[in-house]
């Protein structure tokens, strides 16, 4: 009768591991708001800079698509994790 018990015990202990995986993963995925926070303010600064001055637009969207890649790797860093605690 023990060894039904200890069976429960490991079986329930288990699926609370992947319940807690799932809430894990969702917690995680909150650092993509501010991925999309940070491309929107990015992007708020070159039309920002754009209308102030417009005959620097070209070096300004160079920077603005380095600040959108380096903004956009932290997303898929955040995938990643994601991924690594699902898996």
């Amino acid at each position: 009768m023990g060894g039904v018990f200890i069976f429960l015990f490991i079986y329930y202990n288990y699926k609370m591991l992947a319940e807690f995986k799932m809430i894990g993963a969702g917690l995680a995925t909150i650092a993509l708001s501010g991925v999309g926070t940070g491309i929107g303010f990015i992007f708020n600064g070159l039309l920002d800079a754009v209308a102030k001055n417009p005959s620097m637009a070209r070096v300004l969207f160079n920077y603005a698509i380095l600040g959108f890649a380096l903004t956009e790797a932290i997303a898929l860093f955040t995938i990643m994790i994601v991924f690594l605690i699902l898996f």
